[in-house]
């Protein structure tokens, strides 16, 4: 890559029109799956509850979570990576597992009380990975890294853009036409685009596919499963200024169990997401600002969303797919779209009509996003030489590969009666970080003073 044609680290000398216009972007590649874990978990428990929540995690308070917690975010980190927090998926199972608890406390519970006692379980979560940042201040990055290697975290970064592929095809097939002009869209401004609009290709494919949507809906079209392109009733009964209605969390054992062990799991995520930004951006953010620094940062604005009733976030993968396209890497382009993300949970109209855009179009812009993180990964194993005519390695790019993408489920158990869910990105870290350990032959240095 030629950074002096092509790489944009200062976004400050396009000027604030542009860098408003890049933060939008960013927002909107984060929005789609943002608000869905709101909607998912409180249809957990209104199916649980026979109620639904009115307060807690609802699109507001996760918008608010997901715009400050990011800010929270660069601040720890030095304000040096490029990452944006939004709604973590890897906790669906425990807040529908705190859904459907009733006996003791749970017994006959409300639905808004079930989701305070889960939010405190993300609390502690959030804490747990303060923890094992501090772990990693005192034995050094390098003691972690030796457990965390190319072979390792590379085909992790390509588990998590194929992971998510069954997603874009989802929303995609809720209408083609719609989601194939979105993708259409950022191809060319990607490959044919002048200046600004070649920086911008997600919001040229956001904004003209929804174009597209307003002209068919105006002539009369439906989703070929009958259902409105486009519905505006929830623009109408929404107000144009608002406080999320934020919910102070609760604490309970049973809950805690339920919800902390979750973040093993994705702190391995969070290593794979670091490493996936690094390889990006060219930048060791594993080095500086350091692991320990980006964990703490996702940790505390984990533990912020629980105590007020949000979803714990992690650091978007489809962000570092914008940054990829865009190849505009400052971070305060992120920020900016941090802010903005703030600025809609107070504006319940903003967020409403946003929140009218079609999943087609969802979907023919994950196309283009998840694709890139894989290829992000494919990337990462090759620039680090990780030589796989070496049976080890294949071992163990095998077994990751296929728990990866396998345990599409993810796997639950139970450990003193509280059940348990690994999604399968963690599975897959773990076996990954397993065999490194056990297999002869682990001869990787990491080297702090070297990009990624």
């Amino acid at each position: 890559m030629n950074e002096s044609n092509q790489v944009i680290r200062d976004a400050k000398k396009l000027g604030l029109p542009k860098m408003l216009i890049l933060g939008v972007q960013h927002m909107f590649a984060m929005f789609g799956a943002t608000i869905l874990v709101p909607i998912l978990v409180n249809s957990y428990f209104m199916d649980a509850c026979g109620e639904h929540p009115t307060r807690g995690l609802t699109v507001a308070v996760t918008l608010f979570c997901a715009g400050f917690g990011t800010l929270l975010f660069h601040v720890c980190a030095r304000m040096k990576v490029p990452a944006f927090l939004g709604s973590s998926f890897a906790f669906l199972g425990g807040f529908s597992t705190v859904a459907h608890l009733n006996t003791g406390i749970y017994a006959g519970m409300s639905a808004n009380e079930k989701a305070a006692y889960a939010c405190g379980g993300v609390v502690v979560a959030g804490l747990l990975y303060v923890v094992m940042s501090l772990i990693i201040c005192l034995v050094g990055i390098k003691r972690v890294m030796r457990y965390l290697p190319p072979v390792v975290t590379g085909p992790v970064i390509i588990c998590i853009g194929l992971s998510l592929a069954s997603s874009a095809i989802s929303n995609a097939s809720t209408n083609w036409f719609l989601a194939f002009v979105a993708l259409a869209v950022i191809i060319a401004f990607n490959i044919w685009g002048k200046g600004m609009f070649k920086i911008i290709p997600i919001l040229m494919g956001v904004v003209i596919s929804y174009i597209v949507a307003l002209i068919m809906n105006a002539a009369g079209f439906t989703n070929p499963d009958g259902s409105a392109i486009l519905n505006f009733s929830s623009v109408a009964s929404s107000g144009f200024v608002g406080l999320p209605p934020f919910q102070i969390c609760k604490f309970d054992v049973t809950a805690i169990l339920v919800m902390a062990p979750i973040a093993i799991a994705t702190m391995m995520e969070h290593v794979g997401d670091m490493s996936a930004i690094s390889a990006t951006v060219n930048k060791n953010f594993l080095a500086d600002p350091g692991l320990h620094r980006t964990l703490l940062g996702d940790g505390v604005a984990t533990a912020l969303a629980g105590l007020i009733g949000g979803p714990a976030n992690t650091t978007y993968g489809e962000n570092t797919g914008v940054l990829e396209l865009s190849h505009v890497y400052d971070p305060l382009v992120i920020r900016i779209a941090a802010c903005l993300a703030i600025i809609i949970s107070f504006i319940p109209k903003v967020s409403a009509i946003i929140s009218t855009m079609p999943s087609a179009i969802i979907g023919g812009v994950s196309f283009m996003l998840y694709g890139m993180i894989s290829a992000i990964g494919v990337r990462n194993v090759v620039e680090n030489k990780v030589d796989l005519t070496k049976s080890r390695n294949l071992i163990i790019t095998g077994v990751i590969f296929v728990c990866g993408l396998g345990f599409g489920d993810g796997l639950t158990f139970t450990v003193a009666g509280t059940s348990i869910t690994l999604t399968a990105l963690s599975i897959a870290a773990i076996a990954g970080i397993l065999l490194n350990i056990i297999l002869p032959g682990n001869d990787y240095e990491f080297d702090e003073s070297s990009d990624l």
